[in-house]
Order: C-alpha cells, then structure tokens, then sequence
C-alpha cells in the first residue's frame, strides 16, 4: 500500500494543502500507485474530507506529537520547506517534495530548496507546479542524505540564509 504523506509542520499552507487534495491531484496521486494520502494539515483552514474506499483512503489531521511513525510509513513525502521537516524527512531516507510557500516575504526556504536540488537530495515546485512535477518527476534520481551530521546541516542552513560567510 504505497502512501504519500504531506505535512506543512506547525504552520498554515493552505495553498499546499488544497493542491495535494484537489480531485486532479487526487487522480495524480492515484495514477502514481498511491493508495494511501496523509495529510497534516497544522493550523491551516482547509481541511479536506478524510475518506476511504477500497482502493484509496485519504487521512487528515492537524497535529500528532511526533511524526516519526508517519514518514517511516511515507513512500513519499511532500512538504514545506521548514528546515527541520526537510531533515527530518532526508534523515529519515525518504524521497522529497519541497513545495515553496510563495506567500513569505522574506523566502530563506526557496534557498535551502534551492541548494537541496542543486546538491541532489530533492525536488521543489510552488503549488502551481506540484501536479506536473508529480507526473514527471524521476525519485531514482535523488541521493541519499548523508545521515547522523546535523551540524554539517546547522552550518549549511547558516550559509544559506547568510549567518555565514
């Protein structure tokens, strides 16, 4: 049972979670082999049905605490680009989907996107995008993140949003 879990963190993206749960990402996600879609939704105010049928069944719910259980469940996961959500889910050794709140003023998460696809550990599209890429995206593509070095990423996420130099 292939799952796709989306997770915007503590905050809202109801951008993000309108897309993912839109019947055309739906059909998406199913053509994809997806049986399963989980959704935390934070404190956003969309909050899409849950349901189930046979062959798919969509979860919703705004806060656990921990999502370990999850991403380890996740075939996919796609995300905001909160810092701690995109390690958690590289460290984790899953594939991942950075999806841009375009809503920010100031955007460090479209840095720390950016250097993450550059370096090859994931994908990142606005909402608008997230359909096609889902379509065409190659997750045999991405590397496995290097596992157990936070301060390497510390000092990464520092050189990013201009700490350092």
């Amino acid at each position: 049972m292939k799952c796709l879990f989306v997770t915007v963190g503590t905050t809202s993206f109801d951008d993000l979670i309108a897309c993912v749960s839109a019947p055309n990402s739906l059909q998406i996600i199913r053509s994809l082999g997806y049986s399963r879609l989980v959704l935390q939704i934070g404190r956003g105010t969309v909050v899409p049905e849950a349901f189930s049928t046979d062959s798919f069944t969509v979860e919703v719910y705004r806060y656990k605490n921990s999502l370990k259980e999850d991403l380890q469940r996740a075939d996919l996961v796609v995300s905001h680009a909160g810092a701690g959500s995109c390690l958690e889910t590289l460290e984790k050794g899953k594939p991942l989907v950075v999806v841009i709140n375009e809503e920010l003023m100031s955007n460090h998460q479209l840095e720390l996107a950016k250097q993450l696809h550059r370096e090859g550990y994931l994908f990142y599209c606005t909402c608008s995008m997230l359909p096609g890429l889902l379509q065409s995206m190659d997750l045999s593509t991405l590397k496995c993140f290097p596992p157990g070095q936070p301060e390497k990423f510390s000092a990464f996420l520092d050189k990013v949003v201009g700490l350092k130099k």
